[in-house]
């Protein structure tokens, strides 16, 4: 009776370390299939992505340089206000001048 108990519990064994290790094989395979499959839809989306990205970087290279020129042009646009406003003061200065002068002769 003891021989019979020891065959089944080594053929119990065995069968469990069997579906474990058929568990893990289909786990590995299952797992494989899966990053193959999710590899071959995403490739291309990812590559498609890479493509919009590098013409994205190409816009903002262009608009940096326009807003360095757009800077330069409100420096120059700055400088050309500050003339002006001496222009204006200066104008303003005679405008009196001859608004004192137009007394003057009234008088």
């Amino acid at each position: 009776m003891a021989h019979s108990f020891i065959l089944l519990a080594q053929s119990v064994t065995g069968a469990v370390i069997f579906i474990v290790a058929l568990l893990l094989v289909a786990a590995i395979i299952g797992y494989f299939t899966a990053w193959f499959y999710a590899k071959s839809v995403y490739t291309p989306i990812i590559k498609g992505l890479e493509a919009e990205k590098a013409d994205l970087q190409k816009q903002v290279a262009g608009l940096k340089e326009e807003v360095s020129k757009l800077n330069g042009t409100v420096a120059d646009l700055k400088v050309r206000i500050s003339g002006l406003e001496e222009q204006v003061a200066g104008k303003e200065k005679e405008i009196k001048e001859l608004r004192g002068k137009i007394n003057e002769n009234r008088l």
